[in-house]
């Protein structure tokens, strides 16, 4: 009797190991997968600037790394006593406009450089219904809390979106041209916008990727169903927290364990473990100490990592 069903999948190529350098662009679902990449101590980075949910903000932001443009005082705004960017999250905000820009052309320069070098970005959208800022006629990253009469909210048609996954491959491929682009929507629903209108936002989101991948015709460009293996092989409202929008921990882990089977090469997998063990040593908190049990774990846990260390350089433990 079949209780489940379960998504085909199979490898992709390039896998991502140890070498892989990894960028991680789009919504907090984005994150989730990210924050395990950390774990396991990947050469990655998750949303440089802050979680993005509209293709039209990623696409914003990807671009404004790819050629190096830099942020300037027409790209900031005063808000609640402070300087602010409807580009970028509301992280990056200062009460001083020179430093704020400094922060962020420094962040330009640092992802321009890592753009670069990375063998793969996974983008997540996480919806098609945006805040158009009436002003500069822009979908905005983050409305930071600006009075509502300042925006419209409106719905991206599947072409709008489909040009604005397309331009993200056109200025990254611009500068490396080997990268693979991994996109996903995420699972992560926007009851907010309303049941139907959640719907209706994937559905337009789902169609674009795939419009997309079709149209390009290019084997770099692929889709992970995140969105798909949350709806089919984990519907059931326990994979979610309290608020019925976001995943629980083992919703992630599950979809983790999909993704690592589908992008992680097997030659990780000891070192994955390796990695864990270390991680779960220096999250221990000892009884005593100033025990001899603990020092000399302390110790051996300390040969572990420096002989890791010393084989994967740019794995750094605290």
């Amino acid at each position: 009797m079949k209780l489940q069903t379960q998504i085909p999948l199979k490898q992709q190529q390039p896998l991502i190991d140890y070498h892989s350098k990894v960028l991680l662009m789009g919504s907090c679902f984005v994150d989730n997968i990210g924050e395990q990449l950390t774990y396991f101590k990947f050469q990655s980075q998750s949303n440089p600037f802050g979680i993005l949910f509209h293709p039209k903000a990623i696409e914003r932001v990807i671009t404004r790394i790819a050629e190096g443009t830099i942020f300037t005082d027409k790209d900031l705004f005063w808000h609640q006593e402070r300087w602010q960017s409807l580009e970028v999250h509301s992280t990056y905000s200062d009460t001083d406009k020179e430093r704020l820009l400094s922060v962020l052309n420094h962040k330009i320069t640092e992802e321009h450089q890592r753009l670069k070098e990375v063998s793969h970005i996974v983008v997540t959208l996480g919806t098609a219904w945006g805040y158009k800022h009436l002003e500069s006629k822009n979908i905005v990253a983050n409305c930071h809390k600006l009075p509502q009469h300042y925006f419209e909210k409106q719905l991206s048609r599947v072409d709008q979106i489909q040009g604005n996954l397309q331009h993200i491959i056109e200025v990254v491929r611009a500068i490396n041209p080997k990268v693979k682009l991994i996109f996903t929507a995420s699972p992560v629903r926007h009851l907010k916008d309303g049941f139907i209108e959640n719907q209706r936002s994937k559905a337009h989101l789902i169609t674009a990727i795939h419009q997309c991948i079709e149209t390009l015709n290019d084997p770099g460009i692929t889709y992970f169903p995140s969105y798909e293996i949350v709806m089919d092989e984990l519907r059931d409202y326990r994979f979610y927290r309290e608020d019925m929008i976001h995943l629980t921990p083992t919703a992630i882990h599950y979809i983790w364990e999909r993704f690592s089977f589908t992008w992680l090469s097997p030659t990780t997998i000891e070192v994955m473990e390796q990695v864990d063990k270390i991680q779960s040593g220096l999250s221990h908190k000892p009884f005593n100490p100033s025990s001899t049990q603990y020092l000399d774990f302390k110790e051996k846990l300390q040969q572990k990592i420096a002989y890791i260390s010393k084989k994967y350089p740019h794995m750094q433990f605290e």
